[in-house]
């Protein structure tokens, strides 16, 4: 059995972070997001192929040509655009070999891939919405999928597709033969009706959460979900005298706790990481590493890339840090809005909502901050950019 990974987007929505590393790449507690599924693959199947693009050299250079005892091998997506064109010129899987298809920016629950592919033959990952609109929805009957309708405009059911698609390699030659969909692109899901139409293909409802990758601000909820299910503290680095540690956390080789510092709640620090003199941390933040949280420093449910410092006398609540940042004595960042409404965002132009009441910035790498800088709630610093001393970002 094969897997294939789909890891050839360039992440516009996760931008600034995906300026400089793809999204598939970002890490999670010191992990590519990509590794968490390359885990579980690596003990379901025999190879997995990796479909790249976007600066997909970094791909090979992070995981090479094996993972444990799973053979990889990167195929490279040319210039037409979509999920369906990722697959339809990969080499090397037979028609009746079995296959399974994930998308590159989800992390899935290990035990429901071992359900999907030990209970059914073919089928797939979905789970119950209440916007069917915005989705990939599966009619079904019996538990098997009659089709699927990308955004569907009429209502045809409410289970929406979350990929893990369990096929046969016939699924690239189905590929070859689809046609361009309405935002100009070759949808994998037009294939898989395809497969739909000649094969029994069931869904198999989620029991555990898919993590998306979709925004910045989910990089801050699957901090969430791995520290808050932090059963006990791993400790591997240095606490120092006078250091007051209120829950379970992650200390990689090389990090060190200085004296007087004060975390609450599960946190995750990185190899040659330094934390304090006299910090407070608390929960759910992370510190990738290299990176710094110094003398007088508050960080608040925050992700913070490597090598990124925040040396001295700042605030940083509900933020997305990239790397190699530098912020300047005295920053303070926003998280909350007068009115207590949702953070919205600007992507691409348009504003969106993020969700969220707490939100504070989202800094792209590279970038240097003045002192006394403050900042919005909801603001972005783009990549390689900076501010003045005392500056407000608006």
């Amino acid at each position: 059995m094969k897997a294939i990974i789909l890891a050839s987007g360039e992440g516009s929505r996760l931008r600034p972070l995906t300026d400089t590393t793809p999204k598939p790449l970002i890490k999670i507690l010191g992990k590519p997001l990509i590794q968490y599924n390359l885990e579980i693959l690596s003990e379901l199947v025999e190879e997995c192929i990796i479909v790249v693009k976007y600066k997909h050299e970094l791909f090979q250079q992070a995981f090479g040509k094996s993972f444990g005892n799973m053979k990889l091998s990167y195929h490279i997506q040319g210039d037409t655009a979509g999920t369906g064109a990722a697959i339809s010129d990969i080499n090397g899987i037979q028609q009746d070999e079995k296959v399974i298809i994930l998308y590159g920016d989800s992390i899935y629950p290990k035990q429901t891939l071992e359900t999907l592919i030990s209970t059914c033959q073919f089928g797939c990952l979905v789970k119950e919405v209440s916007n069917p609109e915005i989705y990939g929805i599966f009619e079904e009957k019996n538990g098997k999928a009659i089709k699927i309708v990308e955004k569907p405009d009429t209502h045809i059911g409410n289970l929406a597709n979350m990929g893990g698609f369990l096929v046969s390699g016939e699924i690239i030659s189905l590929a070859k033969d689809i046609s361009v969909s309405p935002r100009g692109e070759y949808e994998i899901t037009d294939a898989i009706q395809k497969f739909i139409n000649t094969h029994d293909f069931y869904l198999q409802r989620l029991t555990e959460d898919i993590l998306d990758i979709g925004y910045a601000w989910n990089l801050l909820d699957a901090n969430k979900y791995y520290l808050e299910n932090l059963k006990s503290s791993d400790i591997r680095g240095i606490i120092e005298e006078n250091v007051q540690i209120q829950g379970n956390i992650i200390l990689e080789e090389g990090a060190v706790i200085k004296s007087g510092t004060y975390i609450e709640g599960n946190c995750y620090f990185g190899k040659n990481t330094i934390i304090g003199p006299n910090a407070y941390v608390r929960g759910n933040t992370s510190l990738g590493e290299g990176g710094k949280i110094g003398f007088s420093v508050e960080v608040k449910n925050s992700y913070i890339g490597d090598n990124t410092k925040i040396p001295h006398l700042s605030y940083v609540g509900d933020s997305i840090f990239g790397n190699n940042i530098n912020i300047g004595c005295g920053f303070k960042v926003a998280n909350l809005r007068h009115d207590g409404k949702n953070l919205r965002v600007l992507i691409k132009g348009k504003l969106v909502d993020t969700g969220k009441r707490k939100l504070g910035c989202i800094i792209g790498d590279n970038v240097k901050t003045g002192i006394n800088t403050m900042v919005y709630p909801g603001r972005v610093l783009e990549t390689g950019t900076g501010t003045l001393p005392g500056e407000i970002i608006k």
